[in-house]
């Protein structure tokens, strides 16, 4: 392809161009005014319904009842379903058939349809790349401009948000969730369906590690890269972050019961967006609104639910972020911790084992409600917790035990697949004869004071004793960067990764790159025939579909002073994790030929300079700088992220004026180690306007 003449750029040359029509006729007819709307009403609703009119809607039924549909809608699809233009993922690609089939209902239902949109990255595609920098932050920017999309629509009675993937759907339900007194029902986005034949969209991500190693050739990577999508809409076919979230804005009452996981595109997914539309018009009709829905009750619903289906790490940052926009108190370690030792994983879907089942068979086996008649067995689950429907958690399972479409969507998994329902989500006496053990650990030592984050369910069975116990004593391989990390598992450096190493990732959480995904390593650890052999520590984050001993949301994280970040190659590292009981630590215990208790460890690490190559990553964009400087105030990665509007402006009050003495807000007492509901105490001394090095003077 030749570059555009100058001539081709300015100017088309096609005299049609040229028939320019400069006055238009207007629709016809008369708004429906009233002497009290225009005594008495804003100019903008007014003006609004001039627009309303000028866009072309029936003018008598421009004073319907407003309800606002917001998705992430990215791509343009044609009629036919070809692309005219790429989304960044499949997750987006077809939600716009949502909202169309949630428009026409609102419509039907005599209410007045409006549209809008905020999309979303895709964080497989920034995997490895300068793009997940932008990864998590995205999340509360999105928040931010959903929620200002929805108050631009000053007499709005009702929001659907239709969202399905990684950050979207969680920026969605923080969205709604900070909408109190409003109507609002999340639309799950789906997912997308396994090939007939080939690899997972979590096992593909590994091809180019698998074939470095020369575990595949050249054209099974090309063969099994193209067709990991089964079909063109929804997210990823594991229970990553994405179907972790539409299962979690289900257990918390956002969504109707079965909406989230169901196949994208098929006509049972499309009926779920029609009754969503029904039903937030029937929550205005009955007063039933988001503060009603969310509830101390919902929360604890949706970590039960999270832990039973062995769950994402991610929604650790977004369950306490969307309590947060709620108004309600946060989930610390201790109740997450309390929670998880409770409730048992009960299902088998990818990543997880023993099978691992993809997503639309969990959707097929019953999904969110199926679970949910277990959980209630076991005595785990607040049914007086109210739904999307009106009704309680309670009322909603004795539907769904009897219901047809209970019956119905089972029966299809057993003829389709040949699977029985109850190999997917198990029985609790099932799931325990079959290992399945709970979901998450908090391991903490002299290397995390403040904790860290394991997806114990997810480490490999034969690299536990007979106890159920993980326990490696290895050396350090240090990386500052996840590049040089990737190119040494890879062994395109030496000296290589190897079994028993333990792999240290230091200074990429928020101050370093926004706290990016690795699983450009988890995944090539987890395919690699030696990766359940090397342990993973980092103050970085996972992907949802991330496996193995991964140990990540270490705190601190290294840049801001984190233990993690003084370690050096070759120094012993202990890591002990009970995946049945649900403790761990991970200590440093020797150097060279010496070793010690993980006390003498800490005091050496104190004494010690941060490792020579930590430093935050010099493509760290200045919008991430800035969000890792404002969710610090807002508790941290413990506290969800988030930004704390109370405790910047208390900070920003209490900071020395511009042209005073210099000053640090940096130091000890971050509150990252507080994830407590409601402003960070600004006297805590976090730094709020951090340089690329954490600290600024003001």
């Amino acid at each position: 392809m030749q570059p555009a003449t100058f001539e081709s750029l300015v100017d088309s040359q096609t005299p049609d161009l040229w028939q320019i029509e400069t006055r238009g006729p207007g629709p016809q007819g008369a708004l429906p005014l009233t002497d009290e709307l225009l005594r008495n009403a804003p100019s903008g609703d007014l003006f609004g319904l001039t627009q309303n009119a000028g866009m072309g809607w029936p003018v008598a039924e421009v004073l319907r009842p407003q309800y606002l549909i917001l998705s992430t809608q990215g791509g343009i699809r044609g009629e036919d379903g070809r692309p005219i233009a790429l989304g960044y993922h499949t997750g987006h690609y077809e939600v716009g058939l949502l909202m169309r089939a949630a428009a026409e209902e609102i419509d039907r239902l005599e209410g007045l349809p409006f549209a809008g949109y905020v999309s979303d990255p895709c964080d497989g595609r920034t995997q490895g790349t300068t793009g997940m920098m932008d990864s998590l932050p995205y999340r509360n920017d999105a928040a931010i401009v959903l929620r200002r999309l929805i108050r631009s629509l000053p007499v709005r009675e009702g929001v659907v948000g239709v969202a399905t993937c990684d950050k979207g759907l969680p920026a969605m339900m923080m969205a709604l969730a900070s909408m109190h007194d409003l109507p609002c029902v999340i639309v799950p986005g789906g997912v997308t369906l396994p090939p007939v034949s080939g690899e997972d969209t979590g096992k593909v991500q590994s091809i180019g590690a698998r074939y470095a190693k020369g575990e595949i050739s050249l054209e099974h990577a090309a063969e099994a890269g193209c067709r990991a999508c089964g079909s063109a809409g929804g997210g990823c076919q594991f229970l990553g972050t994405a179907a972790t979230s539409q299962v979690v804005a289900e257990a918390l009452g956002m969504s109707l019961p079965h909406a989230a996981l169901a196949p994208s595109g098929q006509p049972i997914w499309l009926d779920i967006a029609v009754r969503s539309a029904r039903a937030v018009v029937t929550q205005r009709l009955t007063g039933l609104s988001m503060n009603k829905i969310l509830t101390a009750d919902s929360l604890h619903n949706a970590m039960v639910v999270h832990a039973a289906c062995g769950g994402s790490t991610n929604l650790l940052l977004h369950i306490p972020a969307i309590a947060f926009a709620a108004g309600l108190e946060r989930p610390q370690v201790e109740e997450w911790n309390r929670i998880n030792l409770a409730t048992p994983r009960l299902v088998d879907c990818l990543p997880n084992g023993p099978v691992g089942h993809p997503t639309v068979r969990f959707f097929l086996a019953g999904g969110v409600p199926e679970l949910m008649l277990h959980l209630r067995a076991l005595g785990l689950l607040r049914l007086n917790a109210l739904t999307a429907t009106g009704k309680p958690l309670g009322d909603v399972l004795e539907w769904w035990e009897k219901s047809e479409r209970r019956e119905c969507v089972r029966q299809v998994l057993r003829e389709r697949d040949g699977v029985d329902p109850d190999d997917v989500v198990m029985p609790p006496a099932l799931a325990k004869a079959r290992g399945l053990t709970s979901t998450v650990c908090f391991p903490r030592g002299n290397i995390a004071p403040e904790g860290s984050v394991v997806k114990a369910t997810s480490i490999d069975k034969s690299t536990l004793d007979a106890n159920g116990v993980y326990h490696k004593i290895g050396r350090v391989r240090f990386f500052a960067t996840e590049r040089e990390a990737i190119r040494a598992v890879k062994g395109q450096s030496q000296p290589a990764v190897q079994a028993g190493d333990i792999l240290i990732l230091a200074g990429r959480g928020p101050l370093g790159c926004g706290m990016e995904e690795t699983y450009q390593i988890t995944s090539s650890l987890r395919y690699l025939p030696f990766g359940k052999e090397v342990t993973l520590i980092t103050d970085a984050r996972f992907s949802g579909v991330s496996t193995g001993a991964c140990i990540g949301h270490v705190g601190p994280e290294a840049l801001a002073g984190g233990p993690i970040g003084k370690l050096r190659d070759n120094d012993l590292i202990e890591v002990r994790i009970d995946t049945r009981n649900l403790t761990g630590s991970i200590n440093f215990i020797g150097e060279g030929d010496a070793t010690f208790i993980a006390e003498h460890g800490a005091r050496i690490l104190a004494g010690r300079t941060p490792h020579p190559k930590l430093a935050p990553d010099p493509e760290l964009p200045a919008d991430t700088r800035l969000w890792a400087a404002l969710q610090q105030l807002g508790g941290g990665t413990w506290g969800g992220c988030v930004y704390d509007v109370d405790a910047i402006v208390n900070a920003l009050a209490n900071a020395p004026r511009m042209g005073t003495a210099p000053c640090s807000l940096s130091g000890e007492g971050s509150s990252s180690s507080n994830p407590a509901a409601g402003s960070s105490n600004p006297e805590s001394g976090t730094d709020l306007l951090a340089t690329t090095h954490g600290r600024s003077s003001c």
